[in-house]
């Protein structure tokens, strides 16, 4: 068995045994964070039958998996990087799913270029959980205006998103997204990374960004 299928069967493993001992049934996504790997290094699991994949930059989006997409139909491409304005119209083009919303500007130009390409996509707010200066994100306290706004503009807002502190136990995090996500009645919750996805099932994750727990981390 090729490694990076062993890895990722691991990881699967591992999530529905911690689901079972919870009596949950509904089995959340894995997004298999392939940023930074080329086409060949992903192919196995794309050929495993894995649909779910994640990017941080818009041109390498673009290039690695526009031509792929128009024979796999049902490959899902996620954006999980902080999106510019200006790259808008190539990342509604190439994504399925844009996790990084938090803006008025940012959601007014993706209603713009969803309307002008006749092309919806999933959306998720990204929160800034920790009132980390340095990270993206919208406050809390102005969530449920920028949720609003976003209804206005007819986005397709399925969840929220989160990057809790480095530095510290995610737990707290997760549990305050989990109780802002049941506020909004919001059915979708993306957070957990390789280092903490187990404790993001235990607060109702149901889209996991798992990067090098399977594809290793690049030389």
């Amino acid at each position: 068995m090729h490694d990076l299928i062993k890895s990722y069967k691991e990881i699967i493993s591992a999530i529905e045994h911690r689901l079972k001992d919870q009596n949950i049934t509904d089995i959340p996504k894995v997004i298999a964070v392939s940023k930074t790997f080329n086409l060949d290094k992903i192919l196995p699991l794309i050929d495993h039958g894995h649909l779910d994949y994640g990017e941080n930059k818009v041109q390498e989006a673009l290039e690695k998996w526009s031509e792929i997409k128009l024979t796999k139909k049902d490959l899902k491409l996620h954006l999980i990087g902080k999106l510019q304005t200006n790259k808008v119209k190539q990342a509604v083009k190439v994504f399925d799913y844009i996790h990084s919303v938090d803006s008025e500007k940012l959601a007014r130009k993706i209603a713009d270029e969803e309307d002008k390409q006749g092309k919806k996509i999933k959306i998720f707010i990204q929160v800034n959980i920790g009132d980390e200066n340095q990270k993206s994100g919208i406050n809390k306290n102005h969530l449920s205006d920028f949720y609003q706004f976003c209804k206005i503009l007819k986005l397709d807002v399925i969840g929220l998103m989160c990057i809790p502190p480095f530095d510290e136990d995610s737990k707290k995090y997760f549990q305050e997204m989990n109780m802002l996500n049941k506020k909004l009645n919001l059915k979708e919750l993306s957070m957990g990374m390789s280092s903490d996805y187990l404790s993001a099932l235990d607060h109702s994750a149901t889209y996991l960004r798992i990067g090098s727990s399977i594809f290793g981390n690049r030389n």
